[in-house]
């Protein structure tokens, strides 16, 4: 007889119910092939918001929502997730999931990940946990969090991989046509300034650098621009955007070049010069340590107008 291991999906107010209903279809194909090979037999389990049973589960997954539902004043909730993970529940996430494992208290100095849309909002609600917005997965031994929207996929497959072994996540991955190789949210992350910090003369900045990226910029031109000395401009600058005035440039550049690289067909020779870039072997390497591919490499995933 099959092991029988019940995982809960907590189908709160405002869930995204394709990826509840999208993960009981993940579990029943894996446990199909989990069967020819006597596997065990994962249960997913739709739970109500208002009616949380006393059965602690193999595992608790609290999937994305599509309308900012983060579970901020739901104490029972809060309270029911403290007791699953007290019985030995695997907890985890799907995006804006995360949220309600932080307002239950249960990521406090852990390494988590969330959709990286949200990472600003999160730093704000939970300032003690180690996120990475740039990992897609961020597996903790006893709690799992998943970045994207679509990454309960990715949820899906690593719990098939824990229980069901290499086999069946292999084969259920082709059924569905998906990648089991691990995916970065660098990938797909855009960079979007914040320009509402309230720094008028920052923001100024902020302004006058998206048309003039591609110059050769130094720290004390912008400074000079700003009225302000060195000192002042780096830590107003740091302070407003989340960065430093170079990192900022850097994000900024690679950003342009994203959308050279998806909508022309440029090379990306070009591409590096044309955001800044005057040795093609630096534009490269900060191409990838931000987006955690090389250029080419984007351009084949996400190219428009080369398919």
């Amino acid at each position: 007889m099959m092991k029988k291991l019940d995982v809960a999906l907590l189908a709160y107010e405002g869930v995204q119910m394709s990826a509840v209903l999208g993960l009981v279809d993940l579990f029943g194909i894996a446990n199909r092939f989990s069967a020819q090979l006597g596997g065990v037999e994962i249960r997913p389990v739709q739970i109500m918001q208002t009616r949380l049973p006393d059965q602690v589960y193999q595992a608790v997954i609290l999937p994305p929502s599509l309308q900012a539902a983060y579970g901020e004043g739901a104490l029972q909730v809060h309270g029911w997730l403290r007791r699953q993970q007290a019985g030995g529940a695997l907890m985890c996430s799907v995006c804006a999931g995360s949220f309600w494992l932080g307002y239950a208290g249960l990521l406090a100095g852990r390494p988590a990940t969330t959709h990286w849309a949200l990472e600003t909002d999160f730093h704000q609600c939970f300032p003690d946990v180690a996120l990475d917005c740039a990992a897609m997965l961020v597996d903790d031994n006893d709690v799992i969090t998943a970045g994207g929207v679509m990454a309960w996929v990715d949820l899906g497959l690593a719990l098939i991989r824990r229980w069901q072994g290499e086999q069946v996540v292999s084969r259920t991955a082709r059924h569905f046509l998906v990648d089991t190789a691990g995916r970065e949210q660098a990938n797909y992350r855009s960079f979007r300034p914040i320009l509402t910090h309230g720094d008028k003369a920052i923001r100024q900045i902020q302004i006058w650098l998206e048309s003039h990226s591609a110059e050769q910029i130094k720290q004390q031109q912008l400074a000079a621009r700003a009225a302000l000395s060195l000192r002042s401009f780096q830590r107003r600058f740091k302070r407003a955007t989340g960065l430093s005035a170079l990192e900022y440039l850097q994000q900024l550049r690679i950003e342009k070049a994203r959308g050279l690289l998806e909508h022309t067909r440029l090379p990306i020779s070009e591409i590096g010069w044309n955001t800044g870039y005057r040795d093609g072997s630096a534009f490269g390497r900060v191409f990838k340590e931000i987006t955690g591919l090389t250029a080419g490499e984007y351009r084949h995933r996400f190219g428009v107008c080369c398919r």
